[in-house]
């Protein structure tokens, strides 16, 4: 009787490790997945596409433009987050002003536009982002009242890294739309 007794006490013993030990790993994985704010700043490269580019000549074109993105996101919620999305292209170009109001279209170049925009953002999950915002783009030529749209694609690294992809549309009013797509890293800070 003394080795059932034994084996009991030992089953028992077993049973109540295993259960400390599971409530133990369960207790770190919420703590680990709890949310607190946060801020990110992040810088991708970019290349923004427009439909209504022109030539020296005159003819339409499609461009196809480098550009850079700094961001920066304060995570104020579990699915949600302000940011203010700024993108830079490094070359000037050409484009017809498709939106302008009146019978002609206008061609105007465009020096090396800074495109910030203040943006709402929708975190479904921990990876995809939908965005949506407005803001300006801002050339020595003239400026533009933009709304931008986009999907975000994140993965964690980690110490709060983060690398992503991004598509982004820009609805320029009055004058004209261009779309970007980009990868770019970014470091998470105060308490992700």
């Amino acid at each position: 009787m003394t080795s059932t007794s034994h084996l009991k006490k030992t089953l028992f013993l077993t049973a109540l490790l295993y259960l400390i030990i599971q409530n133990k790993i369960s207790a770190q994985e919420n703590e680990e997945k709890a949310f607190s704010r946060h801020h990110q700043i992040g810088i991708s490269i970019n290349h923004v596409h427009v439909f209504e580019g022109r030539d020296d000549e005159g003819n339409r074109e499609t461009l196809t433009l480098p550009a850079w993105g700094i961001d920066y996101t304060f995570q104020f919620h579990e699915k949600w987050a302000i940011g203010l999305h700024t993108d830079f292209i490094v070359e000037k170009f050409k484009v017809e002003k498709v939106y302008a109001s009146g019978d002609g279209k206008e061609t105007v170049e465009r020096s090396y536009p800074i495109a910030p925009a203040l943006m709402g953002i929708y975190k479904p999950n921990e990876h995809w982002s939908f965005l949506l915002g407005f803001g300006g783009e801002f050339a020595k030529e003239e400026d533009f009242f933009l709304t931008r749209a986009g999907v975000e694609y994140g993965y964690e690294l980690p110490k709060g890294w983060e690398i992503f992809g991004t598509v982004s549309y820009d609805f320029k009013w009055n004058a004209y739309d261009s779309w970007g797509i980009g990868l770019g890293i970014a470091k998470n800070f105060g308490g992700k």
